[in-house]
């Protein structure tokens, strides 16, 4: 992903995307292109609607039931006894989804890190949002972070949209329509966009 490329872009938009950007400085997006699908999948699952520390130790309790391995392949994972895995703290609904997403690896509707990277964002979207309890934020996580894809504006994040509200002054947040539309003179470098609205400073 082209970092400097995509701020030096968006510090040309307005006055306040340039100041913006010059008081965070330059995009550390860091990513992990070697995760598998099926794994970045169900990590972003654990994180989900919780604070980093709080998913960081359910995660963490979660890997410890299977020592000697980075991370539970879905054979694995599904021969493992649901109940051990929910006193990890997981709720009854994150681990059917969880469950389910290791059911979809060996089905084959969970791609593999090789095939999903060469599926484009809308087929990889169209696909996965099928599985149960993911949507679309979840596999937008995966496509930022994941695939490294440079151009994902997720309008559904709260965090994005609120960034927007106070980087412009504005009273109400906008909805996630008006979000994608705003988002569309971003392009080709929503994503960058996206880390530095999520950088905003909630006193401005």
């Amino acid at each position: 992903m082209t970092n400097a490329n995509a701020a030096t872009f968006l510090q040309g938009l307005d006055d306040d995307w340039a100041r913006h950007i010059a008081a965070i400085g330059p995009c550390r997006h860091e990513t992990k292109p070697a995760r598998e699908p099926y794994e970045a999948l169900i990590r972003a699952i654990a994180y989900q609607q919780l604070h980093v520390k709080a998913g960081d130790a359910i995660l963490g309790r979660f890997l410890a039931l299977y020592p000697g391995q980075a991370f539970p392949g879905p054979e694995s994972l599904l021969a493992t006894d649901a109940e051990l895995q929910r006193a990890c703290g997981f709720s009854a609904s994150k681990l059917a989804t969880i469950r389910a997403i290791a059911q979809a690896r060996l089905d084959e509707v969970v791609p593999s890190l090789a095939d999903a990277r060469t599926m484009n964002d809308c087929e990889l979207i169209e696909r996965l949002v099928t599985l149960r309890g993911v949507g679309r934020w979840t596999v937008e996580m995966f496509l930022i972070y994941s695939l490294e894809r440079a151009d994902i504006l997720p309008v559904d994040d709260f965090g994005v949209r609120e960034g927007y509200r106070r980087l412009k002054g504005l009273e109400k947040t906008p909805t996630p329509r008006q979000m994608r539309e705003l988002g569309e003179q971003w392009s080709p470098y929503r994503t960058t966009a996206a880390w530095y609205l999520w950088r905003v400073p909630q006193t401005r």
